[in-house]
């Protein structure tokens, strides 16, 4: 039985439910012609979200993604350093000197899964470094993941690949120049290395990396260009800033531009935030039928559970699976 098959079968109520419908709506949204967005919260890199994402994005269903720095950095990490992870599956157990302990060895805890430093961090740095530095002296400017796709484009890092770069979701963005945006970029560890370098005078300007604004401008520009063509469609993965950051470009141009652009055609929300007062990523989707993002009659939907268990079941419905 194939995962169509699996889920048309058993995900009949509940969230199983949701999730199938969210599948079945993400499909005809595509089917009518739609584009669709993907914002991407949480540490869903290193959950290793590529593997059913990267594909995605190869067969044309993701035409737009909205990620943290740390999911852009993090693909990349696990692409060049996966044989140095180390999972820690009782890490609910850990104590504070067992913590101590991963530090001393170099190892940042992400959940049940620790990123090694050296392999990881310091290996991508180098060469992030050498690209800030020539463009602050030839005063270049351009955005956090327009240095990760020249970084992979040109193959500087083909050498060191550990993980198949078949499951690198960034590999197949890059090859294929995808629109992107990285809201809050700073609280990266790349945006830490950079805040460093810029500060030790070792790049010598900070200009060299547009900023979050210069990405919502770009953005507004994507989505008025494409929405005249195409819905749009918003799919999310968790909360925060990778969702509420692209979904506010319909009312900046409606409202604060005046301008003519339709609003948001399909949205699908995997959180396992709880509906709570004054949360943007336990807010039911109708909350944003207020604020001008999405209409009474867009196809909405809302899947409470892991999106580490539910996103690549809806990707692998999409893509026939």
């Amino acid at each position: 039985m194939n995962i169509r098959s699996f889920m048309e079968e058993h995900y009949r109520h509940f969230n199983a439910a949701a999730a199938l419908d969210a599948a079945k709506g993400y499909e005809d949204h595509l089917a009518g012609g739609g584009s669709m967005l993907l914002a991407m919260a949480g540490a869903m890199s290193t959950a290793e979200l590529g593997r059913s994402l990267a594909e995605m994005i190869r067969q044309g269903k993701v035409h737009a993604i909205s990620c943290t720095g740390a999911n852009l950095e993090e693909d990349v990490y696990n692409l060049i350093a996966h044989d140095h992870y180390e999972r820690i599956p009782k890490y609910r157990d850990l104590t504070p000197a067992d913590e101590q302990a991963l530090l001393e060895r170099h190892l940042n805890r992400v959940t049940d899964t620790c990123i090694p430093e050296e392999e990881a961090f310091r290996k991508l740095g180098h060469l992030l470094i050498g690209k800030w530095k020539a463009a602050a002296e030839s005063g270049e400017r351009k955005f956090p993941h327009e240095y990760l796709y020249e970084i992979l484009n040109e193959g500087l890092l083909k050498d060191e690949y550990q993980a198949d770069p078949k499951n690198s979701w960034l590999l197949a963005a890059a090859e294929k120049n995808l629109p992107m945006v990285v809201p809050g970029w700073e609280d990266s560890t790349s945006g830490n290395i950079f805040a460093a370098e810029v500060l030790s005078g070792n790049v010598k300007s900070a200009s060299a990396v547009k900023s979050g604004i210069e990405y919502m401008m770009e953005f507004t520009g994507w989505y008025k260009e494409t929405s005249a063509a195409s819905s749009i469609g918003f799919f999310q993965i968790g909360g925060g800033i990778a969702g509420d950051f692209p979904i506010c470009a319909v009312p900046l141009m409606r409202q604060d531009m005046e301008l003519d652009v339709p609003l948001w055609g399909y949205f699908c929300q995997i959180s396992d935030s709880t509906t709570s007062y004054g949360s943007y990523s336990g807010a039911v989707p109708n909350e944003k039928i207020t604020w001008e993002k999405l209409a009474v009659d867009t196809p909405s939907f809302v899947v409470e559970s892991d999106a580490t268990i539910v996103a690549p079941l809806i990707f692998g419905y999409v893509l026939g699976w």
